[in-house]
């Protein structure tokens, strides 16, 4: 019997506030994908600038768009996750974009059979602001990921992390900086079938955090790994990083 290939729906959700110089070409990426069983939802943060302005000239390929203040990027994506429907959740942040027009298509191409996995994950290219090469991320992602995979780090970008709705779980918002590394491994923990697509899937913009961002940001990061993976395991891991962090103060 011919089994029929599974046509999976994605839900591609961009959290903006004030992106009016990146948002352009995010936009484009989703809406000119040749995959079709997608529905994009934009959260706005009630931007100052002309992202509204932006938004509103691509609205009729917007599946939802919400433009209101929100109490950070977190508390956006939450509401991104409610509003949801599909079968797979994408977090594409402004200036980040799919790597090629058709990598929803060979997403669901390196699919075998006709079970859905419960996540999709590949890899991320960097580029700069004209969307030029610049380098693979400097963590690959791993043949073979489990939910204890991210003691290495978060070893697959954000946004190359697609879950089954069914799996996720709302950000926890006591992180300020990390909630999206605490939110990965939650879900990695339920799932049964992680599936590694070996495909490049996000052009990610290298925009740099700030240091004080980096620093407050690796601290979360810590407790984060400590929560999940022990305290004691988590601080041998981290000897040269703790030593560095106390040597700083």
């Amino acid at each position: 019997m011919h089994s029929i290939h599974p046509t999976p729906k994605f839900s591609i959700i961009t959290v903006t506030y004030n992106a009016e110089k990146v948002l352009e070409d995010t936009i484009q990426s989703v809406i000119s994908q040749t995959y079709h069983h997608v529905e994009y939802i934009i959260v706005d943060g009630a931007s100052k600038d002309g992202t509204l302005a932006i938004i509103n000239r691509y609205r009729e390929r917007i599946h939802t768009v919400v433009s209101e203040p929100d109490k950070g990027l977190y508390d956006a994506m939450n509401k991104g996750i409610a509003l949801a429907g599909g079968d797979y959740l994408c977090f594409l942040n402004a200036g980040d974009c799919f790597h090629e027009d058709d990598t929803l298509q060979q997403m669901v191409h390196s699919i075998n059979g006709n079970e859905l996995p419960d996540i999709l994950y590949g890899e991320t290219a960097i580029v700069d602001k004209d969307r030029h090469f610049l380098r693979m991320r400097r963590l690959a992602a791993p043949e073979t990921l489990t939910w204890k995979s991210f003691k290495q780090g978060m070893l697959v970008c954000h946004q190359a992390f697609f879950p089954r709705h069914t799996l996720v779980e709302p950000y926890n918002l006591k992180y300020r900086f990390s909630a999206d590394f605490d939110w990965c491994i939650r879900i990695m923990k339920k799932a049964r079938t992680l599936h590694n697509t070996h495909l490049t899937i996000i052009d990610y913009l290298d925009e740099g955090m700030t240091t004080r961002n980096r620093k407050a940001s690796l601290k979360e990061r810590f407790r984060i790994m400590a929560t999940h993976y022990g305290l004691i395991g988590t601080v041998a891991r981290h000897a040269w990083f703790v030593l560095r962090l106390v040597t700083r103060h």
